[in-house]
């Protein structure tokens, strides 16, 4: 058990030594993704803007909580990340399937070239988020510096989450559509537009029982409701330090193989 995550320990120590590397291309993908275009990658601000738009004018008919583009703004900015996060993890190593087979790079360069991707699109939406939190005349307090911890949180919890997936998306290829189709569907059954009063029901249980819960409120709750989510921070890194142990023990023990996976 040690060898194994020894081993994954010594990958992600070889990967990071390339940090140059794995940042340099993604920063070329996102330039990629977004080249000949009038715009470029400020086409993901315009992107979250519309979205987050849509819910705050349609879906806040009859409401009069003052809060809640805020509300929406920080809900689309954790969802839209840990959902970007986790369907595109699903085919990582699939989409570096050549790479994988024709270098002598670690497993990891892979992860964190994705993982600094979904950092740059997430920086994206968090300057739609600031926008909007502006013109609804959100008051900034001290205690907002606290979702930057939160968003730490969310952020140091992703090279994980994208270890688990891309090796389940290896392994299992047909999770990928199952995956992305789940989160279609998660973003309904998480709180990101919806509140909970503190009433019972199917939402008392799609709200506690549910782990995207707790990454959504260490952003939110300092911002929505200027108080400091004690509870959802121990949670939220209880269940980061759980994916963290299980994402070392499927590289150290699936580093050399994955290869014959794909």
């Amino acid at each position: 058990m040690l060898n194994i995550y020894k081993r994954a320990a010594n990958d992600m120590k070889d990967g990071l030594r390339l940090s140059a590397v794995w940042m340099a291309l993604a920063k070329e993908d996102i330039g990629d993704q977004h080249r000949n275009t009038t715009l470029g990658p400020l086409w993901l601000v315009v992107n979250y803007l519309a979205f987050a738009a849509s819910f705050i004018f349609l879906v806040r008919v009859g409401r009069d909580d003052p809060n809640y583009p805020a509300f929406v703004a920080t809900g689309l900015l954790v969802w839209f990340y840990m959902m970007d996060v986790i369907t595109n993890s699903v085919t990582l190593f699939l989409r570096e399937e050549n790479f994988i087979k024709g270098t002598t790079l670690p497993i990891s360069v892979y992860v964190f070239r994705f993982f600094a991707q979904s950092v740059i699109r997430g920086g994206y939406a968090l300057v739609g988020c600031i926008f909007i939190l502006a013109v609804s005349g959100s008051a900034p307090t001290m205690v907002w510096l606290y979702s930057i911890f939160g968003i730490a949180i969310l952020v140091m919890t992703a090279p994980a989450v994208i270890i688990i997936f891309a090796f389940v998306g290896a392994l299992f290829p047909d999770s990928q559509f199952l995956i992305t189709n789940l989160m279609r569907v998660g973003m309904f059954l998480t709180p990101v537009f919806w509140t909970y009063e503190g009433t019972g029901g199917i939402r008392h249980f799609f709200y506690y029982w549910n782990p995207f819960t707790y990454f959504l409120e260490i952003v939110r709750f300092p911002i929505v409701y200027n108080m400091v989510p004690v509870t959802p921070s121990l949670i939220a890194i209880g269940i980061g330090c759980g994916l963290w142990i299980s994402a070392l023990w499927l590289l150290g023990r699936l580093c050399r193989r994955i290869v014959f996976y794909l």
